[in-house]
């Protein structure tokens, strides 16, 4: 494999739970991926010690796989943003802990979470509850795991829609080491970004948070046009982003050594990222394999 670090979301599921994940990823000539600790919409979790941790990061070793490339994704469950449900908040803290902990248990270092939605209060105090919760977070959690926030779409309360929301929730943070972006090309589409138009995005970000802060790129087409604010992922190449636009930030040479991974929809109940990671590393948009979508 090339030094393009580039995979896709894979369940973790039984019987082989993290090794199945592994021999997953190896199948589709993966050389990263991102995984949930458990299912993404409720907090029902198996101990990590049932897991096979060890045989996957055993396959791991001996496939040549890095592992501090691979992601955890925190479920959709936890919203740090939201002050209006004491119960709704508590639930987040306490999670994000937890999901840190798991994190920590697999070695896996960059845990990928959505910023939060204010769910009406204002933008300004949603950003305030995140920095207040990330930081009652952090300040006693004592593993290396990086929380990577992950650029959204904007739609409905959603905080994240730019890079200068984020910036002032990193900047409020105390451990600042301990946080990072993931950069959605679906979501900063939807969101309003020329998205074709990779150097002046890469400056933005670089200009407003730092490129050294962009510690996990999701690789996603949008069926929606550029500010649609609806956050609707499609198949690589099929979508209004476009193979070559995508392309472009796989193989950019200023985010060579940052992990990609898709998350594009599955095709007749199949995931179709062995094809599309192939399309990607080659350059060659394969029109025979797009036309079956």
């Amino acid at each position: 494999m090339n030094n393009i670090y580039l995979g896709s979301h894979i369940n973790l599921s039984a019987p082989d739970y993290y090794l199945g994940t592994v021999r997953d990823a190896l199948q589709m000539n993966e050389n990263c991926f991102m995984f949930y600790t458990g299912a993404p919409q409720n907090t029902i979790r198996k101990p990590t010690n049932q897991l096979k941790i060890d045989e996957g990061r055993k396959l791991l070793l001996e496939s040549g796989i890095n592992e501090s490339k691979i992601v955890i994704h925190a479920p959709y469950i936890i919203n740090l943003a939201n002050t209006t449900n004491v119960k709704t908040r508590e639930l987040a803290i306490s999670f994000l802990k937890e999901e840190l902990k798991r994190a920590n248990d697999f070695h896996v270092k960059t845990l990928v979470l959505h910023p939060g939605s204010h769910v009406g209060v204002g933008l300004e105090i949603g950003i305030k509850a995140i920095i207040d919760g990330l930081n009652e977070v952090l300040n006693h959690d004592t593993s290396e795991v990086r929380i990577a926030l992950e650029t959204m779409a904007g739609k409905g309360s959603e905080v994240g829609a730019n890079f200068a929301d984020l910036k002032k929730i990193i900047d409020g943070v105390n451990k600042k080491d301990r946080v990072g972006v993931c950069l959605d090309t679906c979501h900063i589409n939807d969101a309003g970004y020329d998205v074709s138009d990779i150097d002046n995005v890469l400056n933005q970000f670089d200009q407003i948070i730092g490129l050294d802060k962009l510690l996990v790129i999701h690789i996603n087409d949008s069926i929606n046009n550029k500010g649609a604010h609806k956050d609707r992922h499609a198949n690589i190449g099929v979508g209004l982003i476009g193979f070559n636009t995508l392309c472009q930030y796989v193989h950019h040479p200023r985010l060579m050594d940052i992990p990609k991974i898709l998350e594009t929809p599955w095709i007749n109940e199949k995931p179709p990222y062995k094809e599309e990671i192939e399309m990607l590393r080659s350059k060659k948009f394969n029109p025979d394999w797009a036309y079956k979508l």
